[in-house]
């Protein structure tokens, strides 16, 4: 019998969990759930046989390698920062590791220790990072076999909510880790590279210097570029591609409106409140604007952002009660970020029976025999409710199935990788569409931003 230890049972594991059960027997797996409450991993598991779950505080060393080294392969679902020890205590127990995460410097650094050792340290193994590599590599290397240069990629993925869900102005709803929503684009300029020319956007405009698309039927959306697209093109194999953009997507509106947020200081998360557990959500506001001794807090906010009282972006204000004098924050000591998540999270997460929509689109531009060609590769995963939703079945999914294929021995290249080798995207996208996700590729006129060769 196979020990796979997962520490962590947060939103992203519950289709991960429900995966491995159902291969409990299968595979003949014991399946050992660590967080620092069972309340969830118990209502996952539904008293399943082979199965437990246990208090785990990462932080106790005696405790963390205890249960690490019973395993025979470790999940971590934490926070990407709390990965480290537990990486490292899988290097000394000699165990495999598998995270959603994006690799971190620290985490590269294991990797000779875990190649002395044989093992699999299998990181960006989610949607994206995780499928969105997967699926880009596996068109990329057909194009460059055929024989095809490339030219331009692109790649947009974006967790929204699906239509029949979609009850507030803002067509938005936490399917994920609020806080990285709330603090997204923050450290460093947004770089991207478009026919030759290197781009950048700082902080403060990222939100307004939005691309428009459209994905296979799915409607009109927004992306927003994320902070590094430039790092891709070694990773991917295309490091003198003139165009390599990546970016998140969200319904058209969101990024104007969220703008407010960022021009008012409000998503700014290196200081403090003082008394900010008694402040109204009324008072948070304004603390951004102005003193004045006459006139009122929603005056002053529309005259400092100039927006009209009959704008649709004062409507999506007014709708999350921000001028509220009843409503309190409640958290002491609070960064301006972490105030406006309270804010938000009351009215933007998913009710028990809400569907959350995963939208994701590559755009792979190649010249061949002396013509260029593009091709449009997208997929658009719905949920089923709060707790099984399409975020945690793209993140979940593919962790489950890359656990797995290592411990069957089906994926052995040993070191600190993520899934772009044919050994590991093949087989794991092939499994991926038989649980619906799979990906729809058209070909489409090529969409050169410059086709004279003009630099812009």
């Amino acid at each position: 019998m196979k020990n796979i230890l997962i520490i962590g049972a947060g939103k992203s594991s519950s289709a991960l969990i429900k995966y491995l059960l159902n291969k409990i027997e299968e595979e003949s797996l014991f399946l050992t759930i660590g967080d620092i409450a069972t309340e969830n991993a118990e209502k996952l598991l539904k008293n399943h046989k082979n199965t437990k779950a246990i208090i785990l505080d990462v932080f106790d060393k005696k405790q963390r390698e205890e249960q690490i080294a019973k395993a025979d392969i470790v999940i971590s679902m934490l926070p990407a920062r709390f990965h480290l020890d537990v990486a490292k205590d899988c290097i000394t127990f000699g165990k495999h590791m598998v995270t959603a995460s994006y690799v971190s410097d620290e985490m590269k650094a294991l990797d000779s220790l875990a190649k002395e050792k044989g093992l699999v340290f299998m990181n960006e193994i989610g949607l994206d990072p995780g499928i969105d590599h997967m699926s880009a590599m596996q068109v990329i290397d057909k194009i460059k076999d055929a024989g095809g240069k490339m030219l331009l990629f692109e790649s947009f993925c974006g967790g929204i909510v699906a239509p029949e869900s979609d009850t507030n102005l803002w067509n938005y709803k936490f399917t994920w880790n609020p806080r990285n929503v709330v603090l997204a684009g923050q450290g460093g300029a947004a770089m991207f590279i478009q026919e030759g020319t290197y781009k950048y956007i700082p902080y403060n405009k990222l939100f307004r210097r939005s691309e428009f698309l459209e994905v296979n039927g799915s409607g009109k959306f927004e992306a927003i570029a994320n902070r590094d697209s430039l790092k891709y093109r070694s990773v991917y194999g295309l490091d003198d591609i003139p165009t390599m953009y990546r970016g998140t997507i969200r319904k058209v509106g969101f990024s104007r409106a969220w703008n407010i947020f960022i021009q008012l200081g409000m998503t700014d998360d290196s200081y403090t409140i003082q008394e900010s557990e008694n402040m109204s959500y009324r008072d948070f506001v304004n603390l951004f604007l102005a003193y004045s001794p006459s006139d009122s807090v929603e005056l002053k906010l529309r005259s400092y952002l100039k927006i009209d009282q009959d704008d649709v972006m004062w409507e999506k204000l007014e709708e999350l009660d921000l001028f509220s004098t009843e409503k309190k924050i409640g958290l002491k000591n609070a960064t301006p970020a972490q105030m406006l998540q309270k804010i938000l999270e009351e009215s933007w997460t998913l009710g028990e029976d809400d569907k959350d929509m995963i939208v994701m689109q590559h755009l792979f531009g190649y010249e061949m025999n002396g013509e260029k060609h593009q091709i449009e590769s997208s997929f658009v995963v719905l949920g089923e409710n709060q707790t099984y939703t399409a975020m945690s079945k793209t993140v979940g999914l593919p962790v489950g199935i890359a656990t797995l294929k290592i411990l069957k021995g089906e994926i052995k290249t040993p070191g600190v990788q993520i899934p772009i080798s044919r050994e590991v995207y093949g087989p794991i996208l092939k499994e991926l569409e038989a649980h619906g996700i799979k990906f729809t590729e058209k070909k489409t006129p090529y969409l050169g931003y410059n086709p004279n060769n003009v630099r812009g």
